[in-house]
């Protein structure tokens, strides 16, 4: 099977992929809300229909909570199982959209043409890549590459409660060679990156809780311990001056980085002033003897996400607040237990607390990082066909953020795990007008069809 009237057929497909992709965006699959529930199951709908259109035999598959889709290809040669996500973040604040984030269009820009749409780069618009490449080779060739199972999620944007249990129970039917996923980006938004280590994350609602009642601030103030006091001192302590985390026993399972591995990540000439330059920042805030590059990929980290006490509307309001919350997320790297930090992080919290004041919590999520095995020949065969489409040598690099699916992927099917993906550091993914570059999009297809050819 020949790769050059694929890639001619994707060339000349790229609008109805363009309007196929439209059609997927255009359905709220908001997974956190309830009130879309219908959405999400319509989108899964959807790709069931898609894939079916190109002869995948494809079933939604319900679960707990919102369905999984699963296609299967019959064939010879190795067997790849592909994973992406159709449900997508909420969108609010609505007001700082400029159009209607499920009326998806395409814009042209400075840096060129774009699909503006929630969920156009994280993660329809990747997902889709895949899943035209293998439209096109159905349509050149009557057959697709390989035995590919197509697998698709439902509620990766909401913590993925039903995937453990779903792996749990399918696992022979899922089993593959390799399992690809696509919902990662290119290296500074110009080079084709395969990601070989992902950090685990951990999260913690703190709710200190001081008087019985909110108090008046000239009645009680001075007398009372008020509790936005103690936490703002909490959380004040948990860095030092040079940005290391002061919660103990913390870094007890942080490998240091691999020489061969700091030299690769040295050669990339990461650019960190341009990197916090674009949102309006200029020196790296992290562990001050740690590149940049570093802190995002292989330091464990601690971040206050949120806070909320007193009164925090227009005007004022004298008031010594009853309750006080903040949450914290942690990105853990190497062997970091999470639900070992988990009760580290507690004690810390709970040694710090004066009379008066007590302290409740509340789990939200807890996965360990990710480190990706490159012995499989497919990690060699793609980081080799990359750069002949993208014009620049791929990397293996880290990612700052975390799928864990990834590690599901491992434990439950005993799967090593390639990450390729084609968003840009602007893509907005999460925030209001997320964008997916056309550019993106079409290299995305054709890398695809590349990779299906150089491991078939």
């Amino acid at each position: 099977m020949s790769l050059d009237p694929v890639l001619d057929r994707i060339d000349s497909d790229l609008d109805a992929a363009m309007e196929r992709l439209f059609d997927l965006l255009r359905i709220p699959s908001i997974s956190t809300d309830p009130a879309f529930k219908a959405d999400v199951d319509r989108a899964a709908d959807w790709l069931v229909s898609d894939l079916e259109s190109i002869g995948i035999a494809a079933t939604k598959r319900p679960t707990t909570g919102h369905p999984m889709v699963v296609g299967h290809v019959e064939g010879t040669g190795p067997h790849v199982l592909f994973y992406g996500h159709y449900d997508v973040q909420p969108v609010d604040p609505l007001e700082l959209w400029d159009r209607d984030p499920f009326d998806p269009a395409i814009e042209e820009t400075p840096k060129g043409r774009v699909i503006r749409a929630r969920g156009a780069s994280d993660d329809k618009g990747q997902l889709m890549t895949f899943v035209e490449a293998c439209r096109a080779w159905k349509a050149v060739h009557g057959e697709m590459p390989c035995r590919i199972t197509f697998f698709f999620e439902g509620e990766e944007e909401s913590g993925s409660p039903s995937l453990i249990p779903f792996l749990k129970e399918n696992a022979d039917e899922l089993k593959a060679d390799i399992a690809l996923i696509c919902d990662t980006g290119l290296f500074e938004s110009r080079a084709p990156a395969i990601m070989t280590q992902l950090r685990g994350l951990l999260g913690e609602e703190i709710v200190l809780t001081g008087p019985s009642k909110d108090l008046h601030s000239g009645m009680y103030g001075g007398a009372a311990m008020n509790p936005i006091r103690v936490m703002s001192r909490i959380l004040a302590n948990l860095h030092d001056d040079t940005g290391r985390i002061q919660v103990p026993h913390f870094y007890d399972d942080v490998p240091d980085l691999p020489a061969d591995i700091k030299a690769q990540w040295d050669g990339l000439n990461f650019d960190h002033a341009t990197f916090l330059g674009d949102v309006g920042l200029s020196k790296p805030a992290g562990e001050q003897d740690h590149t940049a590059l570093e802190m995002i990929w292989s330091r464990p980290t601690a971040e206050i996400n949120g806070i909320k006490g007193g009164y925090t509307g227009d005007g004022f309001k004298t008031v010594l607040p009853s309750k006080v919350s903040a949450k914290v997320s942690f990105r853990l790297v190497g062997q970091q237990d999470p639900h070992a930090l988990r009760e580290h992080f507690r004690a810390w919290v709970k040694a710090q607390l004066p009379e008066d004041v007590t302290a409740e919590f509340h789990a939200h999520g807890a996965s360990p990082a990710s480190q990706m095995s490159i012995d499989h020949p497919a990690f060699e065969q793609t980081r080799a066909v990359l750069g002949e489409e993208w014009g620049e040598e791929a990397a293996f690099t880290g990612c700052g953020g975390s799928i864990p699916v990834a590690g599901y992927f491992k434990t439950y099917l005993g799967l090593d795990t390639m990450l390729v993906g084609w968003g840009k550091d602007d893509d907005q993914i999460h925030s209001p007008n997320e964008k997916y570059d056309v550019e993106s999009f079409h290299k995305g297809i054709r890398s695809w069809a590349r990779i299906l050819d150089a491991i078939r």
